[in-house]
């Protein structure tokens, strides 16, 4: 999926879930775009809902007749990481050693990789680390560092990782800049004559104007959110970006979504009729972001 990806000069959206409504939302839209997607389960996702569970929802809509990946997305506990590949339910995994020293990070990713693909299993590894907080994914703007486009074709040849997560100045979560995004395109570049595996952007989530408004006026407190723009995004794509993942633009519409029907329906005790409309508006900005990174009509 990323080497067709990658040859096209298109990206996967790889869209995070936690409960039905959100992968319904997910599957009906790149079933209606005709486009190959990706979904993902975090390590809380799978805390708070249940791995059998979310395999179980996934696998249903993988009957859907378009290509669905299933991805373990931000897997830093490495006995987890292991659990899930002898699991087998996922078709690739994620192994986030970033914050880890050079040597360690390159050490438990190549003991993944060699794991995941005895099973048949694709791993998508991380080097450099992206600030902001997302699910269990956490790291301070003094932690975090850019990708070496040099040490990056050291890690990739040493470790033998399908795909890898780079860090050219994005973020995680809803308050990524004060001002404009802003992404290191001349290290996109270098590391993309640097590698052949696909290149992975995490902490993309643009914020539109147009969710951000609905939410607030929902009752969101969020202000202050600001994410990178669709040029940016449509930018990085261009210069050699297969995969981008979306999750906290999904939460930002499903939040909205709900808040506004209980706000207009105070007396409503169906959950169905609020989780509905929630499933509709995250329905629209999967839409959306299969429109930016041009992946509609490849399924």
């Amino acid at each position: 999926m990323l080497k067709a990806a990658q040859k096209g000069r298109y990206a996967v959206g790889a869209f995070n879930i936690n409960n039905l409504e959100t992968l319904q939302a997910i599957v009906e839209a790149a079933q209606e775009e005709k486009s190959p997607v990706i979904i993902s389960t975090s390590e809380g996702a799978i805390e708070y809902a249940g791995i059998e569970y979310l395999y179980a929802m996934t696998k249903v809509a993988a009957a859907a007749k378009i290509p669905i990946a299933f991805h373990l997305d931000h897997g830093k506990n490495e006995k987890l990481v292991k659990q899930m590949i002898k699991l087998g339910h996922h078709t690739s995994v994620m192994f986030d050693g970033s914050s880890m020293d050079y040597k360690i990070n390159i050490r438990k990713t190549r003991s993944i990789v060699k794991l995941a693909h005895k099973h048949r299993m694709q791993v998508e590894a991380e080097l450099g680390s992206i600030a902001g907080i997302e699910d269990f994914v956490s790291v301070e703007e003094k932690d975090a560092h850019l990708t070496n486009p040099n040490q990056a074709a050291d890690f990739v040849k040493r470790t033998g990782c399908d795909s890898i997560a780079i860090a050219i100045g994005t973020k995680h979560g809803a308050y990524k800049y004060q001002g404009a995004s802003k992404l290191d395109f001349d290290r996109l570049d270098a590391i993309r004559a640097a590698v052949s595996v696909p290149l992975v952007l995490h902490g993309a989530s643009g914020i539109p104007l147009w969710l951000k408004q609905k939410c607030t006026r929902a009752g969101c407190a969020i202000e202050d959110a600001k994410g990178v723009s669709n040029r940016d995004v449509q930018e990085a794509i261009s210069r050699g970006i297969s995969k981008v993942n979306v999750d906290t633009d999904l939460r930002l519409a499903f939040t909205a979504a709900v808040r506004k029907h209980l706000n207009n329906y105070p007396e409503n005790i169906d959950p169905r009729k609020y989780l509905g409309e929630a499933r509709e508006l995250v329905k629209r900005v999967v839409k959306e972001k299969i429109e930016l990174f041009g992946s509609k009509n490849k399924a």
